[in-house]
């Protein structure tokens, strides 16, 4: 899914909206910025009306018919699309670098989950994956050693039992030597 950085259309800005406000929202700096519980309520929705605004405006609408669409005033939204609110300026530098390309891999992730997958990065993955894979096969390797070792053992006491019943038998030996003399 390519990310419409001029969308044409509602189902476009509707999609732009959503990478938008995700992207933002998994950024770190706004990631703390939203640790305060009582802080994150408001956060959230500054977030949200930041990004439908600007989603809205590279789609050509009017200041006006963004107001009217997200339920806000017109001052409101002309400070978040002119980067005056924090959130304007989150949402506004998210773009940019969407625009760029500095955020494909969380574009990526946040289209995964907006179609319930699990967020996890393919490069990881694959690591993760191998790594799994050569430990197991490390393990079986282990578990063989393991048996070859236990079967060893056995043996080893076999024979240790036959050398004491050896030893056994030749100190009596001893002594019935020791008696006769």
């Amino acid at each position: 899914m390519e990310v419409p950085l001029n969308p044409i259309g509602r189902e476009e800005i509707h999609r732009l909206e959503s990478i938008l406000l995700f992207a933002t929202l998994f950024r770190p700096e706004v990631i703390e910025l939203i640790k305060d519980p009582a802080e994150r309520l408001t956060w959230v929705d500054s977030l949200a009306v930041a990004a439908g605004a600007i989603a809205r405006e590279k789609a050509g609408m009017t200041t006006s018919e963004i107001a009217e669409e997200l339920g806000r005033t017109e001052a409101t939204i002309r400070k978040h699309l002119k980067g005056e609110t924090k959130a304007g300026q989150l949402v506004r530098e998210t773009y940019e670098l969407i625009k760029q390309g500095k955020l494909d891999e969380l574009v990526k992730n946040v289209e995964v989950l907006a179609k319930g997958g699990q967020l996890v990065a393919m490069e990881e993955y694959e690591k993760l994956k191998k790594e799994k894979e050569e430990l197991e096969a490390r393990v079986e390797e282990l578990e063989e050693k393991v048996k070859s070792l236990e079967e060893e053992n056995r043996a080893l006491k076999a024979k240790l039992e036959n050398v004491r019943k050896i030893l056994d038998d030749a100190l009596s030996r001893i002594k019935e030597i020791g008696k006769l003399l």
